[in-house]
């Protein structure tokens, strides 16, 4: 892609998470004032020290007015963004570019999404005009494609590769189980959750990310200027995304085992962090786990298992707490649920407590200590057509 980066020039020096799931309690406005003080508090400022806002959220604001009203904010510019279920990394790639071209000095990203009580049985997405040709099928029963895809192409059995995707579901679930800010905090067995009932091919409810609300925040500064604000900054070493064209829904050739836009934005985020050997560099990934075969598909798009080997790297705990890499640590969307405008945000918040060794012991990596990196990954949109992102942060 040719992109230079921001290298070491932007660092996040206070982080800040609700905990996602049903509010029944607390309005959008809520949620949006507990993630922003939470944050201000890590960086040790307060709203009126923070230049400039940018706020991500799908579909609970329509402009900068619905963070500026919750937070008081007087004379400070708010820019809203949406990019699909990326909405909330947008908003940090955007405040963390307006810092490293000189325009702030400190900005905050936030994310935010409420949904649960909207009277709506999950998201509801603005009917954009369009030629009537788009597709009308669910997101739950388009990535249900990829898991028989994925097994016929590389000769998985059936059964096989059910137990796969299960044990994707039981360790984000027994990670979630570990979180006090999870949406679904309980441990399931492989063997029961190979006995749920189908409900989207041959996915069943758990094989699906929960609908949440919830929000999450970072502040960002000029590294060089960090450490005025905490001792342990997170340094951004990267920050890719990729917008596809839609090309693979008229391609007769795309088999759903890969998500090109995924690829590519690994590729540059590799690049512009100088990773060559993201599986034995990285401490960490939080991926976009959005359906159990799409996390399966992730670990070989992002180079960090070989094509064709992600579901046997599952089965061997690879990417458990305690396994080689671990992957979705704060237990994923699967179990912390999934919040289209936090999402990204809440994925570099888990970076922020296992980097800086604050993670609890039931949760904490097995790699702290010994790698310093983490890499966080959102999508949205669906196979053959999606926008893609990945970061790279680091303490060192």
């Amino acid at each position: 892609m040719g992109s230079h980066g921001i290298r070491d020039r932007v660092a996040i020096v206070g982080m800040g998470c609700t905990r996602f799931g049903e509010h029944w309690e607390m309005g959008f406005d809520d949620l949006l004032v507990a993630a922003a003080d939470e944050t201000f508090r890590s960086a040790g400022v307060t709203r009126q020290d923070v230049d400039a806002y940018w706020l991500g959220t799908a579909q609970s604001g329509m402009s900068g007015i619905a963070l500026a009203r919750p937070l008081g904010l007087e004379g400070k510019p708010v820019t809203r963004v949406e990019n699909y279920c990326a909405t909330g990394s947008e908003a940090l790639r955007q405040a963390a570019y307006a810092v490293a071209g000189g325009a702030y000095d400190i900005a905050m990203a936030i994310g935010a999404e409420k949904v649960k009580d909207g009277g709506y049985q999950g998201l509801n997405a603005f009917p954009i005009p369009g030629d009537g040709t788009a597709r009308s099928v669910t997101a739950a029963a388009m990535f249900s494609m990829v898991a028989p895809a994925y097994a016929n192409k590389y000769g998985v059995p059936p059964a096989d590769m059910k137990t796969a995707l299960a044990r994707v579901a039981s360790k984000n679930h027994y990670n979630g189980a570990r979180n006090p800010r999870a949406q679904f905090r309980k441990e399931y067995s492989v063997e029961k959750l190979c006995g749920m009932p189908a409900v989207a091919g041959g996915l069943s409810v758990f094989d699906c990310a929960g609908v949440a609300d919830g929000a999450a925040a970072a502040i960002v500064v000029r590294a060089e200027d960090a450490h005025r604000y905490t001792d342990k900054p997170l340094l951004v070493k990267a920050l890719s995304l990729v917008a596809g064209n839609g090309s693979g829904l008229g391609d007769p050739g795309y088999d759903y085992t890969t998500f090109p836009e995924v690829s590519a934005a690994a590729a540059d985020a590799y690049a512009q962090a100088g990773i060559t050997a993201p599986r034995a560099e990285l401490a960490m990934a939080e991926v976009h786990d959005c359906f159990t075969p799409t996390e399966i598909v992730l670990m070989e798009d992002l180079g960090l298992a070989e094509r064709g080997t992600a579901w046997k790297e599952v089965m061997a705990g690879t990417f458990d707490l305690d396994g080689e890499l671990p992957v979705n640590p704060d237990g994923g969307l699967k179990a912390f649920g999934h919040p289209v405008g936090a999402s990204g945000l809440r994925m570099m918040f888990e970076a922020w407590l296992q980097l800086r060794g604050e993670a609890p012991p039931e949760r904490r990596i097995s790699t702290y200590g010994k790698r310093s990196l983490a890499l966080t990954h959102t999508l949205g949109g669906y196979p053959g057509e999606m926008v893609s992102f990945v970061s790279i942060l680091g303490t060192e």
